[in-house]
């Protein structure tokens, strides 16, 4: 618990304010000078005045509680300020290279905002919330279509909690048949995310690495009918396309390998953003897929949650997913209901799961309808290859030499070599030119990755932007090369031993060096 002094700091720790134009460098509403009596309220004296509780104990307070004495505008622009520097898609693009962060429309949140939506509760009776029940069917309908698979779940809460609702179900089917005892390995593709991994041993399963085709990094079908042989394979888990953005084309053969030896394909559904209207996902032979509905359907990735991960089954597994799950009854009402206990994998979130969410994927859906998502799709794809493209013929080097992408892509350091510049200088720099980074040193397997996805987002003139931007900084380090060490030089904030930060953390505002 952090502890301060009541006049809100000791006088040696107190900092001046900082300020560059109008953006002011906030401190810790703690660090405000504390001026006793004042407030942003006036009680009455004698409502302050009350009995002595006699049920605390040793518990009741015998000090004055450690809060800073502010007027209301002080606080109020306090939190305003912190408001500001969270950077978002409202300030501009974000190219998380596999996290999808697109524009959300705000009529979605005025949606999810309306009474019948944000002020009910899951335990009123199913007849007082017909209109709710029916959002949730209509949304698995929807991710029905979209997908073509069978059956749909919608309690998790986000994507790695819907690669654990996908692999708890597998496992359930495995119990069912009495193969648990000897399927026992999750085949994990070398670019994979590193939920895979740690959703697969969560579940009980040992993981046994794919490694990735040097020509494209995708995944190849012979070595995966070898593992089949050498392991008692459960599954595989695929992203398609993949963390590299390419296309798995032999997914279908892929999943031919793993049925024909009792197993399942699992298939990550991050990068759902460059395919949804395009294929239908159960003509890969897919037996499960979560779909991060709040990076690819609407709500606000980043923005603190919540999220929500659905996750659709084929038949084979239809039987097995979680609970509840919503239906019609003969005389047409919406019910929850639940699977036989011996055949469900059970309960993975509180109640229904994160409900408004899924009413801002409902609207987004509805908003857009099959030729919108489609155009979604072709759109984020255009958007990439085009930066690829473009940035290539600048001079800097795409992991995957001579091919073409989906949603995103991912550059190697290679165009750094020799330059003392290194990925996290390119980054710094873009700092200071408006733009927030990409992912970077992610995935592994690629030298100094810089991992970009612009989305559909994003306009030609705002591209063209990060181009010119890209393709300056990478002459920079290429003519001076220990002048990229000195960004970011306008944020608040400059370079910072981030590793130092990571390992030995400041928890208490009392250990901040004197």
């Amino acid at each position: 618990m952090l502890s301060f002094s009541s006049s809100g700091l000791k006088s040696s720790l107190l900092r001046s304010f900082g300020a560059k134009g109008l953006q002011i460098e906030e401190q810790l509403l703690f660090e405000y000078p504390s001026c006793d009596g004042r407030s942003g309220f006036l009680l009455e004296e004698e409502e302050v005045k009350c009995k002595k509780p006699s049920s605390l104990g040793d518990l009741e307070r015998k000090t004055p509680i450690d809060l800073p004495c502010l007027s209301e505008p002080q606080v109020t622009r306090h939190y305003t300020r912190l408001s500001t520097k969270n950077f978002s898609l409202d300030h501009g693009m974000y190219p998380l290279g596999s996290c999808t962060m697109k524009y959300n429309p705000r009529l979605n949140e005025h949606v999810a905002a309306l009474p019948g939506f944000s002020d009910i509760h899951p335990l009123q009776p199913l007849s007082t919330v017909q209109g709710a029940l029916r959002v949730l069917q209509n949304v698995g309908d929807a991710l029905l279509e979209i997908t073509g698979m069978d059956g749909v779940h919608l309690s998790a809460a986000a994507g790695a909690h819907g690669e654990l609702t996908g692999l708890m179900t597998i496992r359930q089917a495995l119990v069912n048949s009495g193969d648990i005892a000897t399927k026992n390995v999750i085949l994990i593709p070398e670019s994979a995310h590193g939920t895979n991994p740690a959703t697969a041993a969560m579940c009980g399963f040992e993981t046994v690495v794919v490694p990735a085709r040097k020509e494209d990094g995708c995944v190849d079908v012979e070595c995966v009918r070898d593992l089949c042989k050498k392991h008692n394979v459960a599954a595989i888990m695929v992203t398609n396309p993949s963390t590299l953005g390419m296309f798995e084309k032999d997914i279908k053969k892929i999943a031919d390998v793993m049925h024909e030896n009792g197993g399942y394909l699992y298939m990550d559904g991050a990068n759902l953003n460059a395919l949804m209207g395009k294929a239908k996902i159960a003509d890969f032979g897919v037996d499960a897929l979560h779909i991060n509905v709040h990076k690819t359907l609407s709500t606000p990735h980043a923005g603190g949650g919540p999220g929500a991960g659905p996750v659709v089954f084929s038949k084979a597994l239809s039987g097995f997913m979680p609970s509840p799950n919503v239906h019609r009854l003969k005389d047409g009402t919406l019910h929850i209901s639940e699977h036989p206990h011996l055949t469900s994998s059970g309960r993975v979130k509180q109640f229904h799961g994160q409900f408004n969410v899924l009413v801002k994927t409902l609207a987004y859906i509805l908003a857009l309808g099959g030729r919108g998502i489609r155009q979604v799709s072709e759109d984020a794809v255009m958007n990439a290859n085009y930066l690829l493209s473009r940035l290539t013929k600048a001079g800097m080097t795409p992991a995957i030499p001579g091919r073409r992408c989906m949603h995103e892509f991912v550059l190697s350091d290679k165009f750094l070599k020799d330059t003392g510049a290194s990925t996290m200088d390119i980054a710094k720099g873009l700092l200071d030119n408006g733009f927030h980074p990409m992912t970077v040193y992610f995935p592994l397997i690629v030298s100094g990755a810089m991992l970009i996805e612009p989305t559909e987002s994003e306009s030609l003139e705002t591209l063209d932007e990060y181009c010119e931007i890209l393709s300056r900084l990478m002459h920079e380090a290429k003519t001076d090369g220990e002048k990229m060490h000195h960004y970011p030089s306008f944020t608040p904030i400059k370079r910072c031993d981030e590793v130092l930060a990571a390992k030995k953390p400041i928890l208490s505002f009392d250990d901040i060096p004197k």
